[in-house]
């Protein structure tokens, strides 16, 4: 049937149709699995010509559109959009002001930050950026905005063809500029309150509860393309948007005239120091850094170094000021710089605890590993020794340049960015799998020895399931030390980060939440045991915007408060220790909630509303409960260590998986191989948390989210219900993983896995009446008798579902996957299909760079499609032998092959097409399921 004569909208209706028939038929035949069924009666439409690849690409954008726009509704709904954004404001402006009584305790209340929300840059860029602005509009209510683009006949679900770090900087700035904006529209309820109660003192007020950060350009954990250069131009464009920000904001008059001349001046010499700024993405010469630095050192003072000369110009052009519109407009602005200096966003820097260890093998020279337990005291011992005799040492350009030890090379970086770029305030300094106190220590000897002990706010990030156990005694290890306890009493504050992506793809999300809340807890006793309750606690949560990486889905609401139990806030309260919350906000999906001024409104008020809210009552019955509580948890734990540990998980996620996603981000892949194809995946640790998420997202069973619940669940099933009706911490946990369950399906895992067993295919092959068909299903089943996957498979997917039966017999409302995205999933099945049928037609050929035929077709199984095309298409040239026909003066000699036209048309083509179309499914299931990773 030709595309024209193709009702794609009924077609649509009918593949769902044939999902809700194939399901309802399933329950009286146990043997048959329903998405198979439907799987088959699209390959048969494609056999016969009534869904061609542009019909099928058709009906994606089509279901992919209604995902959309649904998507667009449940992100209204989650930052609580319909509420009134000045109504809101003003409300916790005047509870605050209510409870204050005074002017001053007002002021207490309001200008100490509270919460930290931090762009980051994980490989999450899903979707295109207009596609994500198209998405925020809709979502807003304005469906004109989103029209030309959701509207587009060639509207793709993929992300960006090609991600780079600049990218994501400008989508990350886009995202900070509303969400100042909200900010300051939040910080003028604060203003208002207080100019109508305290009219003499009101401009002396500088809120700042909220405040913004950024690690885009600052993070080099894992990744070695960031050049110190890089870093520098990135905290320059974000000196630049502040100074853009204060200029658009001050009306021209007479008593902002010198203010605005300042502010002027600095932009303009912050932009020559940029014109000298080496590209990014480039390795420049050592005379480009040359002029680079002498920019940066010539051009300081104009360009404000920090924010004192600017405050001061404030102060003054807040004096001078004859009408409260300016002097709120000078407020605000004062607000925003004593918050975030003379930047737009605060920073957060990056590296691997190892990297840290490497830089003082020169001062602490040993050959064992300081994790070690044998070794553990004698590297503390060590450390302690190193920072009672360290001396500073001057830093300059030269040095840096010179510099190879990366820990060494971006302490130096952060010296050089408070010297000369903005040393208002402290930078973070976020170590990644730490798992023992003696990194602290490092961390802390490289900032004295470079001078910058007093501007660095060293941070462990616990994630692993090793450190998330240790967490108490790598803190403890660190506060034993005197010099650790001096510079935290200095810096008045411990800053901590929990990561939930790698601790929940090996303990489980539900899980990972006790044990995050259990550290708080005991970090909160250690703080007291070593009289440190005067200092606050900054808890900084890496957990992005999908329930794969620990996010609550429900609401934004549920969202912060899963992540900061009330029990936990009372304990802190309890021992008179201050804490501060912060949360990431992950690529295109975080960004997402700043997408537009309504959308970064709403999110703030939501933030705003959580961190201002009265104390809870933190009698919740769960922890009058601690022995169910334990049990709970530690089964989900035990259940997610095994089921990591299973080679049949490593077969799931590794086989094809990696193939069915986009390239997300800038960082560079963690794995290559020279020639062989993608890496063999043995275990999930060999790959990253984020695209392990996404695969099992992509599959159709979110094991990470859910797995353990069940076998937890039936240990007690009485008290479990009365939890989940009783306990709000309990079941807001629950509701995560039931979330995660209404996005999986074992019948839809189930067809992926016969998928690669051979015994599906050689059934096929017995049953088959199509002419050609049978050669074909023999070639893919003993393609896949090669690959030996069937038996780990089978063993993992009894694991899995006797977890989820579990669950069922215990939880009678455990929401479905909807018949939309399993819908999808069936079209992807036969795609895929397609192309291992179409990978039978592949001529023999003789081994070319290494690479055989049964090596090629194992390649094409794990749906490696573009590089094998592109070795099919060295072998197999389209085009003839451009020698034909030319006189060479002699008579013509043999010429090998020729042209294989009729190849690439019947079969490289349609296999190139199809992949595409595979490609597209996994973005549209991106937005069925609402989030990335």
């Amino acid at each position: 049937m030709p595309l024209a004569a193709v009702d794609i909208s009924a077609l649509a209706d009918d593949l769902q149709d044939k999902i809700e028939q194939a399901r309802l038929a399933s329950r009286d035949d146990p043997f048959g699995n329903p998405v198979l069924r439907v799987t088959l009666w699209l390959t048969r439409l494609m056999d016969s010509g009534e869904l061609t690849a542009t019909a099928a690409g058709e009906l994606v954008r089509l279901l992919g559109r209604r995902a959309l726009r649904q998507r667009a509704g449940r992100l209204a709904h989650y930052v609580g959009l319909g509420q009134d954004e000045a109504a809101a404001f003003e409300a916790i402006a005047r509870r605050q002001a209510e409870a204050a009584g005074s002017f001053a305790a007002f002021s207490a209340a309001v200008e100490r930050p509270r919460f930290g929300a931090v762009f980051t840059a994980h490989p999450t860029f899903g979707m295109q950026r207009r596609l994500a602005h198209a998405l925020a509009d809709l979502a807003s209510g304005d469906a004109a905005a989103a029209g030309p683009v959701l509207d587009d006949a060639q509207l793709s679900f993929r992300p960006d063809a090609r991600i780079t770090l600049q990218d994501e900087f400008e989508q990350a700035r886009f995202a900070v500029r509303h969400a100042r904006d909200a900010i300051d529209r939040l910080n003028a309820a604060f203003l208002a309150e207080a100019r109508r109660r305290w009219p003499e003192d009101w401009t002396r007020l500088a809120p700042r509860p909220l405040i913004l950060a950024s690690w885009v350009g600052c993070d080099t954990d894992g990744r070695t393309d960031i050049g110190w250069w890089d870093t520098l131009r990135y905290r320059l464009e974000s000196k630049d948007g502040q100074f853009v920000r204060i200029l658009e904001k001050l009306p021209e008059e007479p008593a902002t005239a010198p203010l605005r001349a300042l502010v002027a001046a600095a932009a303009a010499a912050v932009r020559r120091q940029l014109a000298l700024a080496p590209p990014i993405g480039t390795q420049p010469s050592l005379e480009a850094l040359q002029a680079f630095s002498l920019a940066l050192v010539r051009e300081r003072e104009t360009a404000l170094p920090d924010s004192a000369g600017l405050l001061a110009a404030l102060d003054a052009a807040l004096t001078a000021a004859a009408d409260d519109e300016t002097r709120t407009v000078l407020a605000l602005a004062r607000a925003g710089v004593v918050a975030h200096g003379v930047s737009i966003a605060l920073p957060h820097f990056r590296l691997n605890a190892a990297q840290l260890h490497n830089a003082l093998r020169g001062v602490i020279p040993s050959d064992g590993e300081p994790a070690e337990p044998a070794e553990r005291r004698a590297f503390l011992a060590a450390a302690n020794a190193a920072l009672g005799k360290v001396a500073p040492v001057a830093v300059d350009f030269g040095a840096l340049a010179a510099e190879r030890a990366s820990a060494a090379r971006m302490m130096m970086t952060i010296a050089q960015i408070v010297k000369h770029v903005d040393g208002s305030r402290p930078v973070r300094f976020l170590i990644a799998e730490t798992e023992t106190g003696y990194t602290l220590l490092c961390a802390l000897w490289l900032a004295s020895r470079f001078g910058v002990a007093d501007k660095i706010e060293i941070s462990p990030l616990f994630e692993t399931s090793d450190a998330l156990e240790q967490g108490p005694r790598i803190i403890d290890e660190a506060l034993r030390s005197p010099h650790f306890r001096d510079y935290l009493k200095a810096h008045g504050r411990l800053c901590i980060q929990f990561g939930y992506s790698d601790s929940g793809r090996y303990i489980g999300q539900v899980a990972s939440t006790f044990w995050v809340e259990r550290l708080r807890i005991r970090i909160c006793e250690l703080l007291a045991r070593y009289e440190l309750t005067d200092i606050e606690l900054v808890i900084f949560d890496t957990h992005g915007e999908s329930v794969g990486r620990g996010a609550h889905a429900d609401s934004l609401a549920d969202r912060l408060a899963y992540l900061d139990p009330p029990y936990a806030r009372q304990a802190f309260a309890r021992a008179g220790i201050a804490t501060v919350r912060e949360t990431s906000f992950q690529g295109s999906d975080g960004y997402l909630l700043f997408g537009t001024s309504p959308l970064a409104g709403a999110t703030i008020g939501r933030i705003a509303e959580a961190v201002f809210a009265a104390p809870e009552p933190g009698d919740d019955p769960i922890y009058g409960e601690p022995d169910f509580a334990s049990e709970f948890f530690q089964t989900v734990r035990e259940e997610m260590n095994a089921l990591v540990d299973d080679p049949g998980y490593a077969a799931l996620i590794g086989t094809f998986g990696p193939s069915l996603l986009d390239k997300t981000g800038s960082r560079p892949a963690a794995r290559q191989t020279e020639g062989a194809g993608p890496a063999r995946i043995r275990h999930p640790r060999e790959l990253r948390a984020i695209p392990n998420n996404a695969i099992l997202q992509q599959l159709g069973w979110m094991a990470n989210s859910l797995h353990g619940v069940g076998h937890a669940a039936a240990r007690a099933p009485e008290t479990f219900g009365a939890m989940r009706e009783q306990s709000d911490r309990f079941d807001r946990a629950y509701r995560l993983a039931a979330h995660a369950m209404g996005h999986s399906d074992l019948d839809v895992l189930r067809a992926y896995l016969d998928s690669l067993d051979p015994g599906s295919w050689f059934d096929r092959a017995r049953r088959t009446v199509r002419e050609g068909r049978r050669e074909e299903l023999l070639a893919v089943a003993e393609a896949l008798s090669r690959l030996e996957l069937a038996p780990a498979l089978r063993r993992l997917f009894w694991r899995l579902s006797a977890d989820a039966l579990k669950l069922r017999a215990t939880a009678d409302d455990v929401p479905r996957m909807p018949v939309r995205l399993a819908a999808l999933h069936a079209l992807r099945l036969a795609a895929m299909h397609r192309i291992w049928l179409k990978a039978a037609h592949v001529p023999d050929f003789r081994p070319h760079a290494g690479l055989t035929r049964e090596a090629l077709f194992e390649r094409l199984l794990r749906l490696d499609l573009p590089a094998s095309l592109a070795l099919l298409a060295e072998i197999f040239p389209r085009d003839p032998d451009p020698t034909i026909g030319l006189d060479f003066g002699e008579p013509p000699g043999p010429r090998e092959g020729g042209t294989y036209e009729a190849l690439h048309r019947d079969v490289l083509t349609p296999m190139a097409e199809l992949f595409g179309l595979i490609r597209e499914i996994s973005g549209a299931i991106q937005h069925e399921i609402g989030a990335f990773g």
